[in-house]
């Protein structure tokens, strides 16, 4: 597959998504980055954003194994992972696999279940494995998670691990739509009271793994010159530097922010990678992977606005 096939796909997957959900192209376009890139992605927003509806609408374009797991205070690492049952008939033990074993998983609502089993998806989230009664099961090799997460202000959820937030390669903040978006969403959805199937909605399947998975293989591909390499390491270390951050980006984040560039590269049609790839991304690669320092949270400051100040202020190449 070359860039051209490439745009050709990711524009129909655009297409498709746009018949169910209205507005969201950065989303969208996140969304298919971190696919392209190999990684996931976490969705905040309030309820009734689209979060599910957007990763179901995507699952639906790419023909995906497609599995979901609601999360709830009383889930057990179990109900993710599955567990080997003992057959009174056979007298054996028989391996029941949980909704993890999918392409692409929906993590709904992360952040309402317990730190515990949260961390029942770091393995899979790193390796594309899960280790049950010490034998590990390989998942498939492009295996994606999906989460959504109500803001942390909210009654009944959890702060995600700071280990595990790293291994997303994207946090998106989904924002309200705008007046006239919103007038489109009501008057499309309004003669229904749930959440439609995208199929009912006429989203078709324009992809399937053999496809993704010649995109990725062309992403690794894309050049990123040695100043592209060093910019992305000073901004890396400048969010370790600030006195603003506690805690800064580690240099995974920086290694998956020049993988997330070089997928953005391919959707621009581009076989390089430019700065603006870089600075377009920084923000939703790197606001989950720092922690703010305790003068800074006095001051009312976020990490966004403490991110935007450190691209600002470091030197893009020319």
């Amino acid at each position: 597959m070359n860039l051209t096939d490439a745009q050709g796909l990711a524009a129909r997957i655009r297409t498709e998504i746009a018949k169910a959900v209205v507005g969201q192209h950065d989303t969208i376009d996140l969304m298919l980055t971190s696919l392209f890139a190999g990684g996931h992605i976490l969705l905040e927003g309030a309820p009734g954003t689209a979060k599910t509806f957007l990763a179901q609408s995507l699952a639906r374009t790419l023909g995906l194994h497609f599995g979901r797991i609601q999360f709830t205070p009383d889930l057990m690492p179990g109900d993710i992972l599955g567990a080997n049952l003992f057959n009174f008939q056979t007298s054996q033990f028989i391996l029941t696999r949980g909704p993890i074993f999918c392409d692409l998983l929906l993590a709904d609502e992360i952040n309402r279940t317990p730190p515990k089993t949260q961390a029942a998806l770091l393995e899979a989230m790193q390796e594309r494995r899960v280790t049950l009664d010490g034998k590990v099961h390989a998942l498939p090799p492009r295996f994606m998670v999906v989460a959504t997460q109500n803001p942390l202000e909210q009654q009944g959820t959890y702060p995600l691990p700071e280990a595990q937030l790293d291994r997303f390669l994207f946090k998106q903040v989904l924002s309200y739509p705008t007046a006239e978006e919103e007038r489109l969403i009501v008057a499309t959805h309004g003669q229904r009271t749930g959440t439609p199937d995208p199929a009912e909605l006429g989203v078709e399947t324009v992809a399937d793994a053999a496809a993704i998975e010649q995109i990725v293989d062309l992403v690794a591909t894309i050049r990123l010159a040695d100043e592209i390499v060093d910019y992305v390491v000073r901004l890396a270390r400048a969010t370790r530097e600030t006195a603003d951050l506690e805690s800064g980006v580690s240099p995974r984040g920086g290694a998956m922010l020049a993988t997330a560039a070089r997928a953005r590269a391919v959707l621009e049609g581009r076989d390089y990678v430019i700065p603006d790839d870089v600075k377009a991304l920084a923000l939703p690669a790197m606001r989950h992977r720092v922690v703010l320092s305790p003068a800074a949270e006095v001051e009312a400051r976020t990490a966004d606005q403490v991110i935007a100040a450190i691209v600002d202020a470091t030197e893009a190449p020319r």
